[in-house]
């Protein structure tokens, strides 16, 4: 699908890696629900196929590019806190997710009024680190982070404020070469909207 979703951070993780890739538009819906959506082994999209080699679930498909790229640390335990900050980042977009497909009318207030407390967690984790969740090399999950606090700043423009190693931190990733090319130069992205129903 044509918006950014769960496959943003990993069209960003490409893009600044240099890598060349194609998109496909699974769309209209009929296009979707009989040809392409019967493809995926969970019938939901990304899907990433590398060669003869495809793979679905947009967090399996950046780990995998996370070893593929050597974007995943250099020791088990930077590989495992690269982990729990993407696993984090679940959490949170889970929620967001909810929100935005079920509950935006009635619930955008009260999500915001709790994004502090789901907020503070990632703060504590990035406060003492130098540059990025490693410190200053990029890893697949920077690129996962930095989009959910992306899509939560358009949600509520202030929620970092109070956040200094985050609003640091994604000032950091945003001013990023190949951030910039994917934001500045992509026609693609232009043109996205954050979520399938619009509403952001």
């Amino acid at each position: 699908f044509l918006f950014s979703g769960r496959a943003e951070a990993i069209r960003t993780l490409l893009v600044e890696q240099g890598v060349e890739y194609e998109e496909t538009d699974v769309m209209p819906m009929e296009k979707w629900l009989n040809y392409w959506k019967p493809k995926m082994a969970f019938g939901q999209c990304p899907l990433l196929i590398d060669g003869d080699f495809e793979l679905v679930q947009s967090n399996a498909i950046l780990r995998y590019l996370g070893r593929k790229y050597d974007l995943y640390g250099s020791s088990i335990q930077e590989a495992a806190r690269a982990d729990i900050i993407n696993d984090g980042v679940e959490d949170l977009r889970g929620a967001y997710t909810v929100l935005i497909y079920q509950n935006y009318e009635d619930g955008k207030d009260d999500y915001v009024k709790a994004l502090p407390d789901k907020l503070r967690p990632f703060e504590n984790l990035m406060k003492d680190t130098k540059g990025y969740i490693l410190g200053e090399k990029m890893t697949f999950a920077d690129y996962n982070l930095f989009d959910l606090l992306d899509i939560h700043l358009t949600l509520a423009p202030t929620c970092l404020d109070t956040f200094p190693a985050l609003k640091s931190y994604h000032s950091r990733v945003l001013q990023r070469p190949g951030v910039q090319k994917r934001r500045n130069y992509s026609q693609n992205f232009k043109d996205m909207k954050i979520n399938f129903n619009g509403k952001e």
